[in-house]
């Protein structure tokens, strides 16, 4: 069920991003004419301007004084004919705009073959709005202007000054649709291309994701199991611990009754005291340590010690421990100890000792094992999973414990070592840098 709505939710994100990706493409694509379009006008508007910075202004004075197609005309024609065709323009002329309604075209800028039917002072076609604009002083620039004769064009003009700053003619630049369209079409070539170079990447986000998620819920599952393995190992022990207890509580009851019944009182008040004692200590272990989960392992680890009759001493440093996960620390502690208890259990009674210690500073954390019991040999083979010096038992896994603790280590940049001196003492010792 669970997976079923992941999945649900990572296709209803693909699809929206999808949409979007779109819808994004959509829009740009209709609003990408009218960019071009602007984007065309300024630069031909700029060019107009350089353009009518290099008209020869008294020869074109000069024409204006006999506005016919005479030497002047076809000097200053011949020169803007040169630089329509330089710059790929369908037009490049002179108007003249005395009116807020009507211009006239001066010089044509053509070659003389296309000027049979152009005759100085022509009506114009630039659209009323513009033609304002020029009697105003302004530049302009045109929409697409649909012409029977010559197109689609689209028009721009900028005024022409005299050595005293007054406008004596407009330079006027149309430029075909089909430039405009060219354009378009190269930039919604790479539009396109954006749009498929995001699509792959929303897929393999997409995907990414996907599996992300699947991994994550593997590494929870794998935590899950390997948290599950550790707590019921300790109610395993802690269950053990308890059917020991119930069972020596009926051989101290036997006792104590036995040693009231011949009149001992003070031998069973005795006894009685060495019992609560051993009950205080255990007792003790809550009182002491901060961290509860911490507590508890080492109060149910002292239960499963002492039946076995093993003397376990315990030193914790009063620290929260909160840069190392609980499940990580008790995964540490609960190994290291479970070995610690089955190696000294091969030793008689007297000598079973395990002292644990849990030490905290600024720079790092150290936990510590130690037990009497048989010497360490090879420190590196005890690391490999399956590994086990002990009797293979049924129904039991052997050679996990270090093999865990040891990948728990890595995980935090840790360290951990394990040395038996000759008094046949071994420690583990685990490091923990607090990042």
């Amino acid at each position: 069920m669970k997976n079923r709505k992941i999945r649900l939710i990572l296709v209803i994100s693909a699809f929206l991003l999808v949409v979007f990706n779109v819808f994004s493409f959509y829009v740009t694509d209709q609003n990408l004419e009218t960019t071009v379009e602007e984007a065309v006008a300024n630069q031909t508007l700029e060019t107009a301007k350089a353009v009518s910075t290099k008209i020869d202004v008294d020869t074109y004075k000069k024409f204006l004084s006999n506005p016919v197609k005479n030497e002047s005309y076809w000097q200053l024609n011949n020169e803007l004919n040169n630089i329509r065709e330089d710059i790929g323009a369908l037009f490049v002329y002179i108007l003249k705009i005395d009116n807020p309604r009507v211009s006239h075209t001066m010089i044509a800028g053509l070659p003389i073959r296309e000027q049979a039917s152009i005759e100085v002072g022509t009506i114009c076609t630039l659209p009323e709005e513009q033609v304002k604009l020029a009697f105003e002083g302004s530049p302009y620039t045109s929409d697409i202007i649909d012409d029977s004769r010559y197109g689609k064009y689209l028009s721009v003009g900028t005024p022409i000054l005299d050595e005293n700053n007054d406008i004596i003619g407009f330079l006027a630049i149309d430029i075909s649709t089909d430039q405009i369209n060219g354009i378009n079409e190269s930039v919604q070539e790479n539009n396109m291309i954006i749009f498929l170079i995001n699509s792959v990447f929303l897929l393999i986000v997409i995907v990414s994701s996907y599996s992300l998620q699947k991994w994550y819920q593997r590494e929870v599952a794998k935590e899950v199991e390997n948290t599950e393995d550790i707590y019921q190992g300790e109610i395993q022990t802690l269950l053990s611990s308890v059917s020991s207890l119930r069972h020596d509580f009926s051989n101290h009851i036997q006792v104590i009754h036995g040693l009231l019944t011949i009149g001992e009182a003070e031998k069973a008040k005795q006894y009685v005291n060495s019992l609560s004692s051993e009950v205080q200590l255990i007792e003790s272990i809550n009182a002491t340590i901060e961290h509860p989960g911490l507590a508890i392992l080492l109060k149910s680890k002292k239960l499963a010690a002492q039946n076995h009759q093993i003397a376990m001493e315990t030193k914790v440093t009063q620290n929260s421990y909160q840069q190392i996960k609980t499940t990580d620390m008790i995964k540490i502690l609960s190994n290291l100890i479970d070995n610690a208890i089955d190696a000294t259990r091969e030793l008689t009674e007297q000598p079973r000792r395990i002292s644990i210690l849990c030490d905290a500073n600024e720079s790092e954390y150290i936990f510590e094992v130690a037990n009497t019991g048989p010497k360490v040999v090879s420190n590196e083979e005890i690391f490999k999973q399956g590994f086990s010096t002990k009797e293979p038992e049924e129904g039991k896994v052997r050679g996990q414990g270090l093999f865990i603790v040891r990948e728990v280590v890595r995980n935090y940049n840790g360290e951990i070592s394990i040395h038996s001196t000759a008094e046949k003492i071994t420690t583990a010792k685990v490091v923990i840098p607090i990042k």
